[in-house]
This record gives C-alpha cells, sequence and structure tokens, in this order.
C-alpha cells in the first residue's frame, strides 16, 4: 500500500474535500481552481510506490500541488523532513476559529518564483504569507516587518503568462479577485489582479502592462468601482488600451460565466483608453 497514496487520501479528508473511486482511480475536486469542478482530479498509485497525480482540466499536477503545499517530492512514499517542506499543508491563521483552507494563491516573479502567497478559507478569510525557509513551515505570515515595511516585491497574479500574454499581443482582463481571474483563464482568456482585492491595486503592478491591451472586469458594487477607476488612473499613458466592462449577470466575472454567458458579453460601460481606431475613440 502507498504511504503517499494514504498521506494524500488522508489531507484531502482533513480538508473536506470530496472524494470518490471511479476508473480505478481516486477523484477529487479541482481545488486548485476554487473547487468548480467535482472529479477533474485523478489520483493513482504510482507503478513504482508513490502516487501520480493529474488534473484534467489543469492538464498538470502543479496547481494542485501548490494548493495543498505538497511539491512533488511529496508524492513518494518516503516524505520529506519536515524541516524541509516548502510550506505547512493545511494550516492557516483563521483555523483556531474552525476555518478551512479551500484554495491557494501562488504570486510568482517573471522567472516563476514564488514571491508570495495567498490562502483563502471556507469563510472567505484571505491571509498572504512569504517563503522563509528559517521557519519550521516555510512560511511567514506577513509581507512586512515589525515597521511596516514590505518585505517582497509587488507582483501581479500570474506574471509569467502576463509578460507572455502582452508579448503575444493578447488582451490582459484585469479582475477584482484570484477566483474571477481564474473564471477568466478557465474560458480561454489572459488574466491577472493584485493580491488582497480592491483598492490595492498599485502603479507598480501597472508597469508590467505597458503597451498592453487592458479589459477591466468592475465588481458591480462602489468599491468594485473605485478599484477599475484606480486601476484606470495606473495605467493612462501606459496601456495601449483599456477598457472597464462589468458582468451581464450577478457581481463579477465568476458571477457572469456561472450564468452561462460567454466573454463576448460582458456589458461595456467605458473606454477611457479606446484602442486606436476603434469607433469609441471618436464617440
Amino acid at each position: 500500500m502507498s504511504i503517499a497514496f494514504n498521506r494524500l487520501a488522508d489531507v484531502l479528508r482533513d480538508r473536506g474535500v470530496p472524494t470518490r473511486y471511479q476508473g480505478g482511480a481516486l477523484r477529487a475536486q479541482g481545488i486548485c481552481h476554487d473547487g468548480d469542478s467535482p472529479d477533474t482530479v485523478a489520483i493513482r498509485r504510482g507503478n513504482n510506490g508513490g502516487v501520480v497525480i493529474f488534473c484534467h482540466k489543469c492538464q498538470g499536477n502543479r496547481e494542485f500541488l501548490d494548493a495543498i503545499g505538497w511539491t512533488e517530492a511529496d508524492l513518494y512514499d518516503e516524505p520529506l523532513p519536515e524541516r524541509e517542506r516548502p510550506a505547512d499543508d493545511t494550516w492557516i491563521p483563521c483555523q483556531q476559529r474552525g476555518h478551512k483552507r479551500v484554495a491557494q494563491y501562488l504570486y510568482r516573479n517573471a522567472k516563476g518564483g514564488v514571491v508570495h502567497g495567498v490562502t483563502r478559507c471556507d469563510h472567505k478569510c484571505f491571509a498572504q504569507w512569504r517563503p522563509d525557509d528559517s521557519t519550521r513551515s516555510g512560511r511567514r505570515w506577513s509581507l512586512n516587518d515589525q515597521e511596516g515595511n514590505r518585505l517582497v516585491a509587488t507582483v501581479p497574479y500570474r506574471l509569467p503568462e502576463i509578460l507572455k500574454a502582452v508579448a503575444e499581443d493578447r488582451v490582459i482582463w484585469i479582475a477584482e479577485g484570484e477566483k474571477d481571474v481564474h473564471a477568466l483563464v478557465d474560458h480561454g482568456l489572459q488574466a491577472t489582479c493584485n493580491a488582497a482585492g480592491a483598492g490595492k491595486w498599485t502603479a507598480e503592478h501597472a508597469q508590467f502592462l505597458r503597451g498592453a491591451d487592458v479589459t477591466i472586469v468592475a465588481d458591480r458594487d462602489i468599491p468594485g468601482r473605485r478599484h477599475a477607476e484606480h486601476v484606470v488612473e495606473t495605467l493612462t499613458g501606459l496601456a495601449r488600451s483599456v477598457y472597464v466592462v462589468q458582468a451581464a449577470a450577478g457581481k463579477d466575472a465568476a458571477d457572469h460565466f456561472a450564468a452561462g454567458h460567454t466573454d463576448s458579453e460582458f456589458l461595456k460601460v467605458w473606454a477611457p483608453v479606446p484602442y486606436p481606431g476603434d469607433e469609441a475613440a471618436s464617440a
């Protein structure tokens, strides 16, 4: 019996992730994309021991491993010593209130290295952490020092993918949070956001979108409108074009797609920097 397989099954059970056996594999909910697809992750015992994981939506295992705080080394029966683990598998600051982690979002630099992470619990608490090899868990639950000085770089979510998309002249979509970003990505779009939600976008984030065509999805509330207006300010004179849209149904991008709408059915509400030659330029 595979030790790693049983250990993974225990992790999923303890986190309340729905699983079932089908076709010779343990099928799990796609927690690597907010659990929006049941049974999308196939987990099998490996031929030489250990465990094999494949998410049919992500087409791999990296995002799933990130979501549970594992690395490739954890897939083998002989686990890493605790002091070498990159991060605590399940602990979050609000766990003492009975909350459970349901998603983890990793913010990476241009080369793919982890700059910091964000965890989300089943009560919609969000906690940010930074890697720290000096701790047993491999992380510190703060991005600042005791004086409030930021210790990590400010980067937009999915930066490596966004830089590639900008170079390919693809439209970059900006949402208010990571869940909405994944809803957009799941529909074939290139999307990003800042950590910590509305009002936290900065000129540092905007610098990575120089020369890009940008579409901002504004949440349908006052903070969402103000957030969109601020993002526009940082992109004016920097991006090639900027459009602001809203969901055709519900509050945000996730609601829009959940209602069955497509990316072409977002409601255009503002074209502060229209694409050159677009009719909006003379409107």
